[in-house]
């Protein structure tokens, strides 16, 4: 796994992290911020999501779990976490936070 770093960008409040590419599909790559660890995953599709980096139930490191369609499934116990929301599919319950992030020209900008 890859930590990136968080570069300025003319967008407000947004900061570039990365390429589009450096981010493999159905993977993760881990930004460092004052907010702690956060993962921000590409799904088949292209899409472009980001996490805190703990799972909410036992706070497995969901950078290190399988991205499939818009979930992931944490590494620790296999509970599916919505990409877009940070919240659990049931029947599990609980949310991990999620950032605002958006892909433009290839490249990656976060919101922190």
């Amino acid at each position: 796994m890859t930590t990136l770093a968080i570069a300025t960008a003319p967008a407000l409040n947004m900061k570039k992290i990365c390429a589009l590419t450096d981010i493999p599909r159905l993977g993760a790559r881990v930004v460092k911020s004052a907010h702690g660890d956060i993962a921000v995953f590409r799904n088949a599709d292209d899409e472009v999501f980001a996490l805190l980096d703990k799972c909410p139930h036992k706070g497995g490191p969901l950078s290190q779990g399988i991205v499939f369609g818009t979930k992931v499934a944490c590494p620790l116990h296999n509970w599916n976490i919505e990409l877009a929301s940070g919240c659990a599919v049931a029947p599990d319950e609980g949310c991990t936070r999620h950032f605002v992030v958006k892909v433009e020209e290839g490249a990656v900008y976060l919101e922190v």
